[in-house]
C-alpha cells in the first residue's frame, strides 16, 4: 500500500461521511453549516481525484490495487452524492438525472472491462475530465442551493438557483456526450481488433492449406 493508494481510500472513506451529512438530522440547522461542510468534503475529496493520480505518475507507483481502487472510489462518491441530492434537493436533481449519471457510469465501467478484455485500453478523454468539473460544480451548486437560493455578493448577487440548474443540465449533456465519445473510441478499436483477427485467421488457413500433402 503506497500513498497515493492511501489518498484514494480517504475518498472511498468519504463517501458515506457526505451521505451522514447530507441524511442524518444530526446536522440539520438553519446557518447552512451542514450544506457548507458537505461542500467543503466533496470539493476535497474531488480534488484527491487529481492527487492520486499526479502522485502515482510522479513517483511511478501505479499499481494493480491502485488501478482498480481510483474509478471504483470516484463511482462511488459521484452515484453517492446523485442518490442522496434527490432526497436532498429534489427541485434540483431529479430522480432520471441521477438514473442518466449513474447509468453512464455503468455503461464506461463496463466498456473498459471489454476492452480490458480484448487487450486494450479505453484512455480518459478531454469531454470525460470537462464532465468531471461539470459534476463538481453541479453537486456543490445543488447542495448549496438547499440553504441559499440567491447569495449577495457586493452590490450583486449570485442566483444559486440558477447556477444549479444550468450546471445540472450541462452536466447531463456533457455526461451524454462524454458516453457516446467513449462508445465510438471503444467500437472503432474493437472493430480493428476484430479485423486484425479475421486476417491473423485467414493466414493461418492458408498456411495449413499449403502445408497439407497432396494425395
Amino acid at each position: 500500500m503506497n500513498l497515493p493508494n492511501y489518498i484514494t481510500l480517504t475518498r472511498i472513506f468519504s463517501v458515506p461521511l457526505l451521505i451522514w451529512i447530507l441524511s442524518s438530522q444530526r446536522f440539520a440547522s438553519t446557518d447552512g453549516s451542514r450544506e457548507l461542510l458537505a461542500s467543503a468534503l466533496f470539493i476535497a475529496a474531488s480534488i484527491t481525484d487529481g492527487i492520486d493520480g499526479y502522485l502515482a505518475r510522479r513517483r511511478g507507483q501505479i499499481t494493480t490495487l491502485g488501478m482498480l481502487l481510483d474509478p471504483l472510489a470516484d463511482k462511488l462518491l459521484i452515484t453517492a452524492a446523485f442518490i442522496t441530492l434527490v432526497q436532498f434537493n429534489p427541485s434540483i436533481v431529479k430522480a432520471w438525472i441521477a438514473v442518466v449519471i449513474i447509468g453512464r457510469e455503468f455503461l464506461v465501467s463496463g466498456l473498459r472491462s471489454i476492452a480490458a478484455s480484448e487487450g486494450f485500453t479505453i484512455e480518459a478523454s478531454d469531454f470525460g475530465k470537462v464532465k468531471m468539473v461539470a459534476q463538481i460544480v453541479a453537486v456543490v451548486a445543488a447542495i448549496v442551493e438547499h440553504r441559499w437560493s440567491y447569495w449577495p455578493v457586493g452590490s450583486y448577487g449570485l442566483d444559486i438557483k440558477l447556477v444549479a440548474h444550468m450546471a445540472i443540465w450541462f452536466m447531463v449533456a456533457l455526461s451524454l456526450g462524454s458516453a457516446v465519445d467513449y462508445f465510438v473510441g471503444f467500437w472503432s478499436k474493437i472493430d480493428r481488433t476484430v479485423m486484425v483477427r479475421q486476417r491473423r485467421r485467414r493466414f493461418i488457413l492458408r498456411r495449413r492449406k499449403r502445408d497439407v500433402p497432396a494425395t
